[in-house]
């Protein structure tokens, strides 16, 4: 896994190590610099996840001169690289200036270290966020794409175009792998809040227990691994978009403070009373039938209410079969080039067999397909072999690996209930978190 590398600027040797010596433990790669001119040519050299800068050199040591103006060349230099600036010469003319020209914090000498710490991590996040937004609204100089030309998709793509520049809630329904993450992006780059980040959070894969230090942080001492302050992915999308995956399988207790936060705003860290106020526009998702669960007792209707401003229903990828050459063009020229493959179409024996496929799983199953068919493909064109799309033969069940008995079960499952996760689990004897994991791992 690669480390974060921090880059730090001051004119003393002592500082330096001492910040690099509390940085260090946190697994970071730290750098160090002692001068405006050493960080400009180690930033222009190398990327950094973020920089935390003194505003005083050896020219002038208490205006801050020196430091503003390596801030603003910094920040015009990428405008996504998070910049904390800290100074013993603190002053609130000082701090304004310096968080107009882009910084994102500010630390005053002598430093306490958790608060420091607590500043690193949440500008990491912040940055990682962001950079991960713009990757994605701004790939190939466009904004995020929704490929679709069939009829069903028709509505999905006026909806995305009405709707994307307001700052309305958005449900977004499909059965898994539809593309429910791909509308949430052309939503966000569509809108004012295209420039700030766009936070994911994947309710689905958290634990009761965890849930709400993940959306709404913690303090210190919250609980027993509460070592350090978090910064929940609430305020990590303060100013954009907070796309809140899987909503169906949010806990009860959960729902209820997420129900305050998108009426009022307001939240609370675990473990404080401080109350805090976010900006964040919410996207959800799920493959639910969320009007059963409401029935069932399973998810609030207020809450409900609130998240569905506005609806959009992604088609299965059956149902919209004119879609499946260009999407499977598009993947194809991604892989092609992400495995540096000459690859550059199918043949018409390999897109006979894309378009007579069921696929369960939707579009992500398609890409993953198409993935492995330039993987295991020479040449300049995909053949039908190569995409592996024969279904495992039943009769043949004695030589399948337990893996490949159970993906077929599994493909089995959704054909027969239309996609439906909850009631394909119900039928397989398994949970749905247990049945997302195995979907997952077979890329169904």
């Amino acid at each position: 896994m690669t480390r974060n590398r921090i880059l730090i600027a001051d004119d003393q040797p002592d500082i330096l190590e001492a910040l690099r010596l509390l940085l260090k433990p946190e697994g970071l790669e730290v750098e160090t610099a002692g001068s405006p001119g050493a960080v400009i040519r180690a930033v222009g050299a190398r990327q950094f996840d973020l920089v935390l800068i003194d505003l005083n050199y050896t020219r002038d040591t208490t205006s801050g001169t020196e430091g503003i103006e390596l801030l603003e060349h910094l920040h015009a230099f990428d405008s996504t690289l998070p910049i904390v600036v800290m100074t013993a010469w603190a002053s609130i003319e000082l701090v304004v200036d310096a968080m107009q020209k882009g910084a994102r914090d500010f630390i005053q000498k002598p430093w306490d270290n958790d608060r420091l710490l607590a500043v690193v991590r949440r500008q990491l996040e912040l940055g990682q966020a962001l950079r991960r937004s713009e990757r994605l609204d701004h790939a190939g100089g466009r904004t995020p794409e929704v490929i679709a030309a069939s009829p069903a998709m028709r509505p999905v793509l006026d909806i995305v175009q009405r709707v994307g520049p307001s700052d309305a809630n958005v449900l977004v329904r499909g059965e898994n792998g539809t593309g429910k993450g791909v509308v949430a992006r052309a939503l966000h780059a569509a809108s004012r809040r295209a420039h700030k980040p766009l936070v994911t959070v994947n309710a689905g894969g958290l634990s009761q227990s965890i849930f709400e230090s993940e959306l709404f942080g913690h303090v210190k001492g919250a609980f027993t691994d509460a070592r350090t302050d978090r910064t929940g992915r609430f305020e990590l999308a303060d100013g954009g978009t907070l796309f809140l995956d899987e909503i169906a399988n949010v806990p009860l207790a959960g729902q209820a403070k997420l129900l305050r936060v998108v009426e009022t705003g307001e939240l609370e860290r675990v473990g404080s009373s401080q109350t805090r106020r976010v900006d964040v526009r919410l996207i959800s998702a799920t493959n639910a039938a969320l009007e059963d669960e409401v029935r069932a007792g399973r998810f609030r209707q207020d809450l409900l209410f609130r998240l569905n401003t506005v609806e959009i229903r992604i088609p299965p990828l059956r149902d919209r079969r004119e879609d499946i050459p260009l999407l499977a063009s598009h993947f194809l020229r991604t892989h092609a080039q992400r495995y540096r493959k000459p690859i550059e179409a199918f043949d018409t024996q390999a897109m006979k067999a894309l378009l007579d496929h069921p696929w369960p799983g939707n579009v992500r199953e398609l890409e993953h397909v198409v993935e492995r068919a330039v993987l295991m493909s020479a040449g300049t064109t995909i053949g039908r072999s190569a995409l592996g799309l024969q279904a495992p033969a039943e009769g043949r069940i004695d030589d399948m690996s337990i893996e490949d008995v159970e993906a077929l079960l599994i493909r089995k499952a959704l054909v027969r209930y239309d996609g439906n996760v909850s009631r394909a689990a119900e039928a397989l004897g398994l949970s749905r978190g247990a049945l997302y994991r195995r979907m997952q791992r077979y890329a169904l």
